[in-house]
């Protein structure tokens, strides 16, 4: 959880009971090296005075508080660990006075925004003006109407590619391109140069898509301007010239105001995004006929759920498979009420329930979790609290392993994989589901039933989806299969 946290820029304060130091290494129970636990996992790691008697001291475990939080929530923001250190006696007897300090200082921290200063932007819009192929490339991000109102500006005003995963959380901004992993792998040579841009510009985290990072990787723009406000950018597409250090929404709404010089040839950006516009055509007819000509299994309920979702809730994503399932499926364009999340900082099993159950734990709205089964059972005391959540419907889709391990190039040809790879389990989570008195039901892979997920009635719920991995590779192959005949034909 700690390492999700600081890849994905997520906010985290970690604290840790310690003993007191000296008993640290002299065989005493519940003593381990406590200080610096997580290592370069943490942005930073503060120890608590050990002894507050003097009043300087509690001034400083005060001011170390306030930092640890300062620090976890400055750009880019992250997990800070705090350890504190106790001495028994640790629980007071029943005549023992309880003592609680007034009067604790918070201090704010009041960082100001990150502009751009007027001449940056105008020499930024002078050379976003010269360029005609342009594309915009969303990693994953909080849901934000700022942005989407400044995206689709952008798109309306200057004629511009923009490019989103599901986790981008953009399936609302007008003409987003939401498919790109599914067709990337199958185009030619000529259709790949194309489409590829001469500046790019890059926010947000990471992409899901393995195939839109190797067609950057291998079709450089001529410049790639990434946007963040502050830290060290990463260069996931190995291609990065600059650095602008500002608020995303900031720089996209000033590019939004750039004019064209009066020579300049606007046909030609119309015509790059109608290339792209095109394929995402070309790709949505295909899955479209395939889920008609194949109406069950675990890739056509992922695909039936998301389409049947209420209008405003939030979507918790698991991994592996799960994610990249609901990537090929995506959102529609007015499904702007749906909120995507997804742990895709280390992209680990762990922890993915747990997140949803402590999202369900502080909103109203709907939480549904779309999960496979190793991420499910291993993150099973997540429900181990007192709390109802009865706006929280999980769906697992159980095949019985990791079968993206049966997918994916390398391990499912490894004589291995089903004892080291996929982890074959028979698990049922029928059993979980009475122990925690929720709401259960199961289908088989034919589907029928499904829909009862989609009805929240003031209980946690949980939907089993019956699969095997057999039928669930052959399906998937099969969609691969078909998106490629469509462009060999």
């Amino acid at each position: 959880a700690v390492a999700e946290a600081f890849y994905s820029h997520v906010p985290l304060l970690v604290l840790t009971a310690d003993r007191p130091a000296e008993w640290i290494d002299q065989l005493d129970g519940q003593t381990i090296r406590q200080p610096q636990l997580y290592g370069n996992h943490v942005k930073r790691s503060i120890g608590i005075p050990q002894e507050l008697a003097h009043a300087d001291a509690l001034w400083h475990a005060n001011r170390l508080v306030n930092e640890a939080v300062q620090e976890c929530l400055a750009s880019p923001a992250g997990p800070v660990h705090l350890n504190f250190p106790f001495r028994e006696p640790l629980y007071p007897g029943s005549t023992d006075p309880v003592f609680r300090r007034e009067g604790v200082r918070t201090i704010d921290d009041n960082a100001g925004e990150v502009v751009t200063s007027p001449t940056m932007a105008e020499k930024l819009k002078a050379r976003w003006a010269g360029y005609s192929k342009i594309m915009v490339v969303a990693g994953q991000q909080s849901p934000d109407s700022t942005m989407l109102k400044v995206l689709d500006r952008l798109v309306k005003k200057q004629q511009v590619v923009v490019v989103g995963d599901i986790i981008s959380n953009l399936h609302s901004v007008s003409g987003v391109v939401r498919h790109a992993d599914g067709y990337l792998a199958h185009l030619g040579a000529i259709a790949k140069k194309s489409l590829q841009p001469e500046l790019l510009v890059t926010v947000g985290r990471s992409v899901i898509s393995k195939n839109l990072k190797l067609f950057l990787r291998q079709h450089p723009a001529l410049e790639h301007w990434h946007v963040q406000p502050e830290g060290v950018a990463p260069d996931t597409f190995q291609q990065l010239t600059e650095v602008i250090h500002a608020r995303p929404e900031q720089v996209l709404q000033a590019l939004s105001d750039a004019e064209t010089p009066k020579d300049f040839d606007v046909q030609k950006r119309t015509n790059y995004v109608r290339l792209w516009q095109a394929e995402e055509n070309r790709f949505a007819r295909t899955a479209a006929a395939f889920f008609d000509a194949h109406p069950t299994g675990e890739f056509a309920l992922v695909r039936k759920l998301l389409q049947a979702l209420p209008s405003r809730c939030n979507l918790h994503l698991a991994n592996s498979m799960t994610v990249r399932y609901a990537n090929f499926v995506g959102l529609s364009a007015d499904q702007v009420g749906v909120h995507v999340f997804s742990n895709r900082g280390t992209s680990g099993i762990d922890g993915c329930t747990s997140t949803a159950v402590g999202q369900s734990l502080v909103t109203t709205v709907p939480n549904v979790l779309v999960t496979g089964d190793m991420a499910f059972f291993y993150d099973r005391n997540a429900f181990w609290h007192p709390y109802p959540l009865p706006n929280l419907h999980v769906v697992v889709i159980n095949n019985h392993g990791g079968v993206i391990f049966n997918l994916i190039d390398g391990p499912g040809n490894l004589p291995e994989k089903d004892k080291y790879f996929i982890t074959q389990q028979s698990l049922s989570a029928a059993s979980l589901a009475s122990e925690f008195n929720f709401a259960y039901s199961q289908v088989k892979e034919d589907l029928k039933g499904w829909e009862a997920i989609t009805r929240f009635e003031g209980k946690t719920k949980i939907l089993e989806v019956e699969g095997q991995q057999a039928s669930a590779r052959s399906i998937f192959e099969a969609f691969k299969l078909a998106i490629r005949k469509s462009y060999e034909s």
